[in-house]
């Protein structure tokens, strides 16, 4: 990911980093900053009251009177880097006039899809680049822990890495996480993660009544990692309507906290219409909110590496038990089994080609010596 938003540097595109709390956005901004060779640069926090002030001005033309006095000049070229943008609703026509006026180019972040989807005027179409940047996959968290894992497939690779492996399955690809050694430390950094999270995404980014409500809707989520959806039971459980579910549902979505996974079908319209599958951002968070079956916890650290790895991800299932986990860009069957038979593996093959698929593999936890099955580590 940071090799793609590298080459964009020069480029006069907006660059916009986007995705859940505490994934290292702002971290990569300031790597952006370092690596430009200008003094004609800047950065602001737009958690800042100082800083958002800057660019609470009707004419816009004074919001660059207003950044004059940190040295920003119209030659040569001027770079802004803007941290946490959600929190200047207004910001976006800022942003698109001045880099129609002032040829700038902007590097900004913002943890939420729902607020660039709602208030990200339509008319910066064809002037940003939207990067999604989520919890570290587990080739990531090797690097973070200094560690690089050699290619291929064998049971002494296996050995060597799995206690690496089973960390990052309890305690996820946080980036601060990842790089704390104690097991204590860790846990209270996934706690203010989630703090963080709910005290300024969901209270300031939602209109919601009902706070505490989605609350409850999350804990009750967390035990339904890799399950179906059934809104009506969830609807019945908190003690409210459909409609305040999908709202619910989706403003988890479009804020990185959850991914909905919808069934794969050869008819859109279907595809659509199907319960969708769930699972969270990121395992260590989903073990710290609630309690994951072993099942759960590897079939969602799947997902999380599948994700940057498939422009499409879906699920299949049929009456009578015929299941594939994942079905990645219409064309790869995957299913994830902590330790597959032979039968898991003919089933799946069957399952594939009934599907039309070309593609077919078994992630294991276990080492398994069957080319047919790939280690999850590995994904």
């Amino acid at each position: 990911m940071l090799d793609r938003v590298e080459k964009e540097m020069g480029t006069d595109e907006a660059v916009v980093l986007t995705g859940m709390r505490q994934v290292g956005k702002t971290t990569i901004l300031k790597y952006l900053y370092e690596k430009i060779d200008s003094a004609n640069k800047l950065v602001l926090d737009m958690e800042n009251p100082l800083h958002r002030k800057i660019f609470e001005e009707e004419n816009y033309d004074n919001v660059w009177k207003n950044l004059e006095p940190f040295g920003i000049k119209k030659d040569p070229k001027t770079y802004l880097f803007l941290d946490e943008i959600q929190n200047l609703p207004g910001l976006p026509k800022v942003v698109k006039y001045l880099y129609d006026h002032y040829k700038t180019k902007f590097f900004l972040t913002g943890s939420s899809s729902y607020y660039l989807k709602n208030l990200f005027s339509e008319s910066m179409a064809g002037r940003k680049l939207v990067f999604e940047i989520f919890p570290l996959d587990f080739k990531e968290f090797l690097v973070f822990k200094g560690k690089v894992m050699t290619e291929g497939k064998s049971r002494v690779k296996y050995e060597l890495w799995k206690k690496y492996y089973d960390e990052y399955l309890e305690f996820g690809g946080f980036p601060k996480v990842v790089l704390e050694s104690d097991r204590r430390r860790k846990l209270e950094l996934l706690e203010e993660i989630f703090k963080s999270y709910f005290e300024i995404d969901v209270k300031n980014l939602a209109d919601f009544s009902d706070i505490t409500k989605v609350r409850d809707l999350i804990l009750l989520l967390v035990s339904r990692v890799g399950a179906k959806m059934d809104i009506s039971k969830l609807a019945s459980e908190l003690g409210t309507s459909r409609e305040t579910i999908y709202n619910y549902l989706a403003f988890l979505e479009q804020t990185y906290f959850i991914f909905l996974v919808p069934k794969f079908s050869k008819s859109i319209d279907r595809q659509a219409a199907g319960e969708k599958k769930l699972y969270l951002c990121d395992t260590g968070l989903a073990s710290f909110l609630g309690r994951l079956s072993d099942g759960q916890r590897l079939e969602n650290a799947v997902f999380n590496c599948l994700r940057s790895r498939a422009e499409k991800i879906n699920y299949y299932d049929k009456s009578g038990g015929f299941e594939i986990d994942f079905v990645l860009d219409g064309n790869t069957a995957v299913e994830v089994k902590k330790h597959p038979s032979g039968r898991d593996m003919a089933n799946l093959k069957k399952r594939a080609g009934a599907l039309g698929l070309t593609r077919n593999y078994v992630a294991s936890y276990d080492f398994v010596d069957d080319e047919r099955v790939v280690l999850a580590m590995d994904i």
